[in-house]
């Protein structure tokens, strides 16, 4: 009996651990699994395929034409009017032709562009990982903080259940008024408004936390985060220095502005002059009623210069110039924001790390004040139940602001690395 015993509590231990789950995990399966980020993913994929057409610009053409025809001839005159014999031919014609774009200034601009563009897709990827990665960093804490207010709250209601009970009693013996009982009564009351509050903040953190990473396991065992694998850059000219090379805006705005320079190029190209060189050999069987066989080769040259064009392609360069330049602005802009939030970033990690201080201490004297408050009011020296209720208030209160402040806390650290550009799956080791 003692063995099966043993055995149901391993298996409880085994399957409640099983079931857990730690914040490296949850973003592992976010970063794996997260339908809009390979969403993202497949862009790369499409911006390969593109860098790969332009590509295909400086290879030569080849292709294979075959044409079959039939002729019906109803009269045939020379040219004194006389009729002459009718042969009806079923002409077969074969084409091969090889192709090769000799000069085409565009083509190389073009190529660039894709480079530029796949390059676009990557930091777009990187930009679509930190976003998720900090999405799941949210729901993940949201429904540790959101079950940790739920249980807070309901020892609050087991608690005031308890209060009002002694209450009575107390009542009864004439030791408090009914108003006392009237106060406690009313704790009760808006205690248990905010446990089914909390309940319904935790149903939602659920899921958010569905919705982004995935299935919940055992949300009561999620691991709060602790000692994480990375370190958080502490000096402002650190994390200035490491944005200007790693944050995926700063990257994108920069390759968007290199685009755009490609883009007054390629249309540039549009007014200058193209050469193709061309060898073509054609097959022709039944060709006429005077002959049967053709076998024809040409090889020929191309030159193609477009002078003008209705001023369309003129209107296309000045386009693109001014695109450039409105290219060029926004670059300066971000340029200016990513310090901006990168400064606010650390700021805000200073900040919360020393409010969370400030809050621990709040809680432990307020753990202190409602266990003298209490143990007076028990024994009945001079505390009333006012008093008493003021207390669990502020030790309540006190607890919960813990809750936000130890979230907030790993959410500035994170929210950092987003700003620097390190909220990646290598620097946070995702494995």
């Amino acid at each position: 009996m003692k063995k099966i015993i043993l055995s149901i509590i391993l298996s409880l231990i085994y399957n409640n651990v099983a079931l857990s789950e730690t914040l490296s995990e949850a973003l592992l399966k976010a970063y794996k699994n997260n339908k809009e980020l390979n969403a993202e993913r497949e862009n790369i994929n499409v911006s390969r395929e593109d860098l790969n057409i332009s590509k295909s610009d400086y290879l030569p053409s080849f292709s294979i034409t075959s044409s079959k025809s039939r002729e019906d001839t109803n009269k045939i005159t020379d040219r004194s009017g006389n009729d002459t014999s009718v042969n009806d031919v079923d002409p077969l014609t074969t084409t091969i032709k090889l192709e090769q774009t000799l000069i085409d200034l565009g083509r190389s601009a073009d190529f660039e562009k894709n480079k530029i563009g796949l390059s676009i897709a990557q930091a777009k990827l990187l930009n679509k990982v930190q976003s998720i990665l900090y999405k799941a960093t949210e729901a993940y804490t949201g429904l540790i903080a959101a079950n940790e207010k739920f249980l807070i709250n309901k020892r609050n209601v087991d608690l005031l259940e308890r209060q009002v009970e002694t209450d009575r009693i107390l009542l009864d013996n004439n030791q408090i008024t009914l108003s006392d009982l009237a106060q406690s009564e009313s704790s009760l009351a808006g205690a248990q408004a905010k446990l089914i509050e909390s309940k319904n903040s935790l149903n939602t953190s659920k899921l958010i936390y569905e919705n982004i990473i995935g299935p919940v396991p055992n949300f009561k065992n999620l691991a709060k985060p602790k000692n994480e694998n990375f370190v958080i850059p502490q000096t402002l000219e650190e994390v200035i220095r490491l944005s200007k090379a790693k944050n995926p805006d700063l990257i994108i705005a920069k390759l968007e502005y290199e685009k755009s320079i490609k883009d007054v190029e390629i249309s540039r190209s549009d007014l200058a002059p193209t050469a193709s060189l061309s060898l073509e050999r054609s097959y022709t069987d039944d060709l006429s009623s005077s002959y049967d066989e053709r076998e024809k080769d040409i090889l020929k040259a191309t030159v193609n210069w477009p002078f003008y064009s209705g001023g369309k392609k003129r209107a296309t360069i000045n386009k693109n110039q001014n695109l450039k330049a409105q290219k060029k602005l926004l670059l300066d802009n971000e340029i200016k924001t990513n310090e901006t939030n990168v400064t606010s970033a650390l700021f805000n990690l200073q900040s919360t790390k020393s409010f969370l201080k400030s809050v621990q201490s709040q809680v432990r004297a307020a753990e202190i004040a409602n266990e003298g408050i209490n143990a007076e009011y028990e024994s009945g020296i001079g505390r009333t139940t006012f008093e008493v209720i003021q207390s669990n208030i502020l030790l309540l209160n006190a607890k919960i602001s813990l809750v936000d402040s130890e979230r907030n806390y790993l959410l500035a650290q994170y929210n950092l690395l987003k700003s620097i550009g390190l909220l990646n799956s290598d620097y946070l080791k995702l494995r």
